[in-house]
């Protein structure tokens, strides 16, 4: 199984990978693109997920999560990995998830690879000048003060 260099990771996000890649070496499909998520919450509680994988593009590993931390009364949500099958490691999440992390959760980390190994970064740093969904006023203009 290959290693990952973790940089400057705390332990808590060391904890939380393995939280994801025991729940996708535990539970993932094995022949198709099987990842596991987890994520903390402010308390520093854990919640994870597993995606499924369907023809029609099932809900990702980092949705269906969210879902289940949202479920067990998770507001305020610290941060978020998703970890692949066959020892992929940590994985950065697909353009949806993005969004939906950024709508939601605008101050939550994301664990990612980089080209230096595997890093904590604010999902506002992978979405420069987004602009946040609302459900009740629908897309916002891009606010700066909403990142601080």
């Amino acid at each position: 199984m290959p290693t990952f260099p973790y940089g400057d990771l705390t332990a808590d996000d060391r904890e939380l990978i393995e939280c994801a890649r025991q729940i996708v070496d535990l539970h993932g499909e094995g022949l198709v693109h099987s990842m596991g998520s987890a994520v903390r919450d402010q308390a520093g509680r854990m919640y994870g997920g597993i995606n499924l994988f369907h023809f029609t593009g099932g809900p990702c590993a980092e949705l269906v999560t969210l879902g289940n931390a949202r479920a067990q009364g998770a507001r305020d949500l610290t941060t978020i990995v998703a970890v692949g099958d066959e020892g992929r490691g940590p994985v950065g999440p697909c353009g949806r998830c993005r969004q939906i992390l950024f709508d939601y959760h605008p101050r939550i980390r994301v664990l990612l690879p980089t080209e230096t190994g595997v890093k904590s970064v604010r999902i506002v740093d992978l979405m420069p000048l987004a602009a946040r969904w609302d459900a009740a006023e629908g897309t916002q203009p891009f606010d700066a003060d909403v990142f601080e």
